[in-house]
């Protein structure tokens, strides 16, 4: 993922964790659903962005909230989709 599109993920999220009220930082490897800091329906909102800004279709493979569960395991699955 590119420098630029990973600052546009971060914006994102951080946008979608103000929607709940928490504006605390976090780092690329923080915990932001399974933690409780972001729901589902900010996950479905994460998904069609994704899907948007990279091209993703989640009907192509299992989904599991693991694999967007921070900003790592996000640009890791972005790149190994785009690799594919």
């Amino acid at each position: 993922m590119e420098l630029d599109a990973k600052q546009k993920l971060r914006e994102f999220l951080t946008k979608a964790l103000e929607n709940h009220r928490d504006h605390k930082g976090f780092a690329d490897s923080e915990s932001l659903f399974v933690s409780g800091r972001l729901d589902s329906f900010s996950m479905m909102t994460l998904v069609m962005y994704l899907e948007e800004a990279f091209g993703l279709d989640f009907s192509d493979f299992e989904f599991d909230v693991n694999l967007v569960d921070s900003v790592n395991e996000i640009e890791a699955l972005v790149d190994s989709k785009l690799t594919a």
